[in-house]
């Protein structure tokens, strides 16, 4: 315990000239203390309890739980797990490109591969503008919503490919460790899961499109698909959100009519059509083909699709292949039938004379 008169009497021995000298002489500073601290010092209690005495009369810490000793905090994940690491950086364009085509593949089951040549920024507006007019209308007219998501679009080649490739052939399910949580995933708990080196994108937990695990899935099956002939040179796609006859036949006579199945408008009904801008940009386009459903049709199989009317004619179609089917196994089995009739009434015939014969004699 320090009391009032040590404490000033420490003031004082320190503030002392004859205490103030060091061993070579000089004299040591005179330490600071402003008339606050000396007032405070004063009007205080007869009795201080120094640093040494708070710290030992305080609470003491308790311990941990149990589960924190026995183990560790859990890992942090070493990147975002909105963005997690890919084959190539994400911040490229391709990257994001590639993600985009992927996307538009898995989710569109109709897309229609055009290719333009060298189109103009109003040439591009201009057919589009048709277009998009022209299936307003098809909405109208089938009280319908589709015209707002059908894209038209420019695309790169090789990118598409590469997407087409991962669409098709890559199941993120199919991951057999797709299932088991990333070792730097916060709700592991065992120290034994952290990993001595940092998520790289060759990581088999990755299970996204432009993991390194779904690059190695499609990259053996880069030259066989039957759309990569087409693949080359400048190209555009046309998506569909749904499987609709009346809208493809709409599409196709403004993109690539041909009379008479797929005429174009009338110029007096759609002047815009016949514009001297819209004209020079459809010149210019040439459609190559189509992916249905996962299937390539060429032009001739996409006008068939396109001549059919609505799912009225889809199930015309599948009763007409049904009924020749059994039309022809019916037919198939008379014939038999019929045959066997004949043979066996040709050798009664033959029996018949024979007796007939013999009896005449």
């Amino acid at each position: 315990m320090i009391t009032r008169h040590s404490y000033y009497n420490t003031y004082t021995w320190l503030s002392s000239p004859s205490h103030r000298t060091s061993a070579s002489g000089a004299m040591a500073p005179i330490l600071p203390i402003c008339s606050r601290c000396l007032h405070h010092l004063h009007n205080k209690p007869t009795t201080f309890t120094t640093y040494r005495t708070l710290s030992t009369a305080s609470a003491i810490t308790p311990a941990p739980p149990i589960h924190q000793t026995t183990t560790s905090v859990p890992p942090i994940a070493r990147f975002p797990p909105t963005q997690p690491p890919s084959h190539k950086p994400p911040e490229y364009r391709k990257t994001q490109l590639h993600r985009q085509y992927t996307s538009l593949l898995r989710s569109a089951p109709l897309l229609l591969l055009f290719q333009h040549n060298n189109l103009k920024a109003t040439e591009w507006m201009a057919i589009r503008r048709e277009l998009h007019s022209a299936l307003l209308a098809t909405d109208e007219s089938l009280n319908t919503s589709y015209a707002s998501h059908i894209k038209f679009q420019a695309i790169q080649a090789g990118i598409f490919e590469s997407a087409l490739l991962v669409a098709e052939h890559y199941d993120p399910s199919s991951n057999n460790n797709a299932s088991t949580p990333h070792p730097t995933d916060p709700s592991t708990s065992s120290s034994a899961q952290i990993p001595n080196h940092l998520p790289s994108p060759q990581d088999p937990t990755l299970t996204h499109s432009l993991s390194h695990h779904a690059y190695t899935t499609a990259h053996p099956h880069k030259k066989t698909h039957p759309l990569r002939p087409l693949l080359s040179g400048p190209l555009a796609t046309l998506s569909f959100p749904t499987l609709s006859p009346p809208h493809i036949r709409t599409t196709l006579s403004i993109l690539s009519p041909k009379a008479p199945t797929f005429p174009a408008p009338l110029r007096r009904t759609n002047p815009g059509y016949w514009d001297a801008t819209t004209q020079g940009g459809l010149q210019k386009l040439l459609l190559l083909g189509a992916r249905v459903e996962g299937r390539v049709f060429d032009m001739e199989r996409i006008r068939w699709v396109g001549g059919l009317e609505g799912m009225e004619g889809l199930r015309g179609e599948l009763v007409g292949i049904l009924g020749s089917v059994g039309m022809g196994v019916t037919g198939a089995l008379e014939g038999v039938g019929r045959g066997l009739w004949m043979t066996v009434e040709g050798r009664r015939g033959m029996l018949e004379e024979e007796e007939k014969g013999k009896g005449g004699e």
